[in-house]
């Protein structure tokens, strides 16, 4: 702490005196050095203009379990994350703040941005935990060369975060199955104590050589199941999402390709992704005016960067969407993401969407 006051101090009246070329009051500030290097550094956080060059006294500051620090055993608190357990330990709450570039024109939220979040929390619960080896696997499936894929979602949103606004994310783990898992996700504002967002998921485990689904190995399951909890976000039962005919779609997107960035650290596209391909088919001047309630999606198979997809969409209601307005109150979707030129065995995911009318966007000049 004296070391990050006594830099401030410098830069501060640097900017002060800004025609002179020595520290002020011909004070020196020393940095102690990281053997092997020209530049002088503190160990905790360096300065902001030196630089390590890796050299063989000092190149366990590059290797990566060393830049990750990844706990090895369980811990209550990070301080970096603000994350922590709760409910006897068994749920995990990290607190966020909704940043600019996480936002769309009308100043909340993405979908795209909460699944992204969501995603993010479930990894940093098992980082706390002491379970975390490689992105998200624990010490039995790195040794059986499995990891996780996600199978189904659903998501519920009441109210869309805003920009700037402090988030209180809850994640949880439950079975579902012999071989499968079940994460769980609640959303809450912590200004107003407000649920804004519900979330739940199940997950299978895919072998990393094979690329085909595997039975949950013994030693898997006793690392997971002492942090399984029967709680549910969402509660209700989960029905088969209709496939859309492609020769009757009511609107299509083609020559859709993942990018390299698209591409998570299991070198597949990420699941917030395929959600992205489906929203983007529904017309713009729908979407000026309403937003999304609720999305069920089924995920089939893993799109590569060399897959050619095409998506396509349909409002139920036989397309008659003011008639659907009018009645329930909502507008549905159902939405097909397939290789294109092969709809039948292709097909990549399917989802429901559910709409409401958009409310007034949020003004910060008042």
């Amino acid at each position: 702490m004296a070391a990050i006051c006594s830099q401030l101090s410098f830069f501060i009246q640097c900017s002060s005196n800004k025609n002179s070329h020595q520290e002020p009051n011909n004070q020196k500030h020393h940095f102690p050095k990281i053997k092997g290097t020209k530049s002088s550094l503190s160990q905790d956080h360096g300065t902001a203009f030196d630089s390590v060059n890796p050299t063989a006294e000092n190149l366990h500051l590059f290797n990566e379990h060393t830049r990750q620090d990844i706990p090895k055993v369980r811990q209550s608190f990070d301080p970096y994350r603000l994350g922590m357990f709760v409910n006897e330990g068994l749920v995990y709450r990290q607190s966020v703040v909704i940043r600019s570039y996480e936002v769309g024109p009308d100043k909340t939220m993405t979908l795209e941005s909460i699944l992204n979040l969501l995603q993010e929390t479930s990894l940093n619960q098992i980082w706390l935990s002491g379970l975390m080896r490689e992105f998200g696997t624990t010490p039995g499936m790195l040794r059986n060369n499995l990891y996780w894929v996600i199978s189904r979602m659903q998501v519920q949103v009441d109210h869309y975060p805003i920009w700037g606004e402090v988030l209180e994310v809850y994640a949880w783990f439950a079975s579902s199955g012999k071989n499968g898992t079940r994460r769980d996700w609640l959303i809450r504002s912590r200004a107003t104590g407000l649920i804004l967002v519900r979330a739940t998921s199940t997950w299978a485990m895919v072998n990393k050589h094979t690329r085909r689904l595997s039975k949950m190995p013994d030693d898997v399951r006793a690392e997971i199941a002492p942090w399984h909890i029967e709680k549910q976000a969402i509660k209700q039962s989960y029905r088969e999402i209709e496939k859309v005919d492609s020769n009757n779609a009511s609107y299509v997107n083609s020559d859709l390709k993942a990018k390299r960035s698209d591409l998570d650290m299991n070198q597949h596209v990420n699941n917030a992704m395929y959600v992205k391909w489906m929203l983007e088919t529904i017309p713009e001047d729908f979407l000026e005016n309403h937003q999304l309630s609720h999305i069920s999606i089924e995920y089939r198979r893993e799109c590569g960067r060399s897959d050619v997809l095409q998506s396509i969409c349909k409002p139920q209601e036989n397309g008659m969407l003011q008639t659907a307005t009018q009645k329930h109150g909502h507008i549905s979707y159902n939405h097909l993401l397939h290789t294109k030129g092969d709809p039948k065995n292709g097909e990549k995911a399917r989802a429901k969407t559910t709409w409401k009318n958009k409310l007034t966007p949020i003004s910060f000049d008042q």
